[in-house]
């Protein structure tokens, strides 16, 4: 896709003047400059143009409020200065996977008085000897090159996209322990309530059966007790039919 229809469609039903934040990764222009951005776009603060095929940025417009631009994997080679006039305010340059070769052709960013981040990784640059010593002599308003400062701590950009992530998982995981907390807790108490039920249900058959067990020795009793009864009559009756006789 070309770069302009491509930066047409990123507007969205916006206004060049309303967009603070462009992405055109990978689309192509025609003759390796930038096209389709204009003065317009003057609250701008973060472009991004990676693998564009971009040759040159004389065509940059300019960007008085960009801060953060990304051009990696372009064929830039130079002619940097176009940056200090277009865009002053850059603090954050990404040019890793261009074809940078000597300090001359970044001499040009020295006039880009709040620049603090640069990359140059994947660039030729970055074979010479005492390479990031160079870099740091010659751009003295850079503190970090490539991601990391003169002693090798990391930019807290990185550092702070690693704590939210942290953050994020640290919150996740009391959330899910308290939510099977709770589970387990219900569990116990449905078993607790589930135990004391066929308890009282055994009881109660317990209860049935010794009743039944004295009713039937109720029975029994009052069964010998006719028996006895009966008897006694019998005898009752012989002792008479002997007085009579």
């Amino acid at each position: 896709m070309e770069m302009k229809k491509r930066i047409s469609l990123e507007l969205r039903n916006r206004t060049p003047a309303e967009v603070e934040e462009l992405v055109v990764d990978n689309c192509r222009t025609s003759d390796g400059e930038v096209e389709g951005l204009t003065d317009d776009f003057k609250e701008l603060e973060f472009l991004s143009m990676v693998n564009v095929g971009l040759i040159s940025l004389a065509k940059l417009p300019s960007l008085p409020k960009l801060r953060k631009l990304e051009l990696s994997d372009n064929n830039i080679s130079g002619h940097l200065e176009t940056l200090s006039e277009k865009c002053p305010n850059l603090t954050y340059l990404n040019l890793s996977g261009n074809k940078i070769k000597g300090l001359n052709n970044v001499e040009a960013l020295q006039n880009l008085k709040n620049l603090k981040s640069l990359d140059l990784f994947n660039c030729e640059i970055t074979t010479l000897e005492e390479y990031r010593e160079s870099i740091f002599e010659l751009l003295p308003q850079v503190t970090y090159l490539d991601g990391f400062d003169q002693e090798d701590n990391e930019a807290p950009d990185s550092e702070a996209d690693d704590d939210d992530e942290d953050e994020g998982e640290d919150g996740a995981g009391p959330t899910g322990d308290d939510d099977e907390d709770e589970d387990e807790e219900g569990e116990e108490g449905g078993g607790v309530g589930l135990s004391y039920l066929m308890k009282e249900r055994i009881q109660d058959e317990e209860d049935d059966d010794d009743y039944a067990e004295e009713e039937e020795e109720e029975e029994k009793a009052g069964v010998k007790g006719e028996k006895r009864k009966r008897d006694a009559e019998d005898e009752g009756e012989e002792e008479d039919d002997d007085d009579d006789d």
